[in-house]
């Protein structure tokens, strides 16, 4: 494991590095541990400043009250990985860090992980939590990815990033808006020739976990919201339906990124854990 040299310690380990399999990682709070797994955008390039406060401000309100692993995926995925060969690599990973089940939540792309890593390898997963994700992308969201890829492989980062956030918020409004942030924000967003944010793309257009629900036996929370431009409703109650032990929140009026931010998550994910 590699030492930053601007990293805090605990026990010996920084608070913020890189596994030695290439992981980057965050750790921050105290409490029983909950491995976080980013969406595509929480890539494996190089963290500027605005992509550290991004990833502090996603596990914040969780690390009231847990030891939080944010982990993203190595760099330089083969081309033809999918998502079990995702999920695999953080088995892995999950088995070397911590030896016994961990629980794990994961965000968008992440939730489609976890749901993998929760199929594939049931060993290192105690409870799942799901958010903003389902057993497979809706169509706007798959379209939208589609063309994301498509946009990336042109060399058009500025509309592949406004394609992609153009699904994040509730409605046209907040979709205009969205994609007028894309095409301002490009590269920040999407990066500038990431070939490992195509894996990802290609990877979860791919990604369909139907018949495989009923194998997750961990116990498993579903988050979302009925406004999602990636996930209608009926895809999150579907994913709830079909695990074993699974509880379904869905919140009124609330899109794909306002789900993440929602004042009620932390609360709602504490309860499921503690429960």
């Amino acid at each position: 494991m590699k030492r930053p040299s601007d990293a805090s310690r605990r026990d010996g380990v920084p608070d913020r590095g890189t596994l030695g399999n290439g992981m980057p990682y965050l750790r921050a709070g105290a409490g029983g541990r909950l491995v976080f797994l980013p969406g595509i955008a929480g890539g494996a390039r190089p963290a500027t400043a605005l992509d550290r406060r991004v990833q502090g401000g996603q596990i914040s309100l969780l690390a009231r009250h847990h030891e939080v692993w944010w982990i993203g995926h190595r760099p330089g995925l083969p081309p033809d990985f999918d998502m079990a060969s995702v999920a695999g690599e953080y088995a892995d990973t999950l088995r070397h860090l911590f030896g016994d089940p961990v629980d794990v939540i994961g965000v968008s792309t992440g939730g489609s992980i976890a749901l993998q890593l929760a199929a594939d390898h049931p060993d290192v997963v105690n409870r799942l939590v799901v958010v903003s994700s389902a057993y497979r992308l809706g169509p706007s969201g798959r379209l939208a990815q589609q063309r994301t890829g498509a946009l990336l492989r042109a060399g058009r980062p500025q509309r592949a990033a406004a394609e992609l956030m153009s699904r994040l918020g509730r409605n046209a409004v907040e979709r205009n808006a969205m994609t007028v942030a894309g095409l301002m924000l490009g590269p920040i967003v999407v990066g500038n020739d990431d070939p490992d944010l195509l894996v990802l793309l290609d990877a979860e257009d791919g990604f369909d976990l139907h018949g495989r629900l009923p194998e997750i036996t961990a116990p498993t929370l579903v988050l979302g919201g009925d406004s999602d431009g990636f996930y209608p409703e009926s895809l999150f109650r579907e994913t709830a339906l079909r695990i074993q032990s699974a509880r379904l929140v869905l919140y009124r009026g609330v899109g794909h990124m306002t789900t993440q931010g929602n004042h009620r998550l932390a609360a709602d994910v504490r309860a499921f854990l503690e429960d």
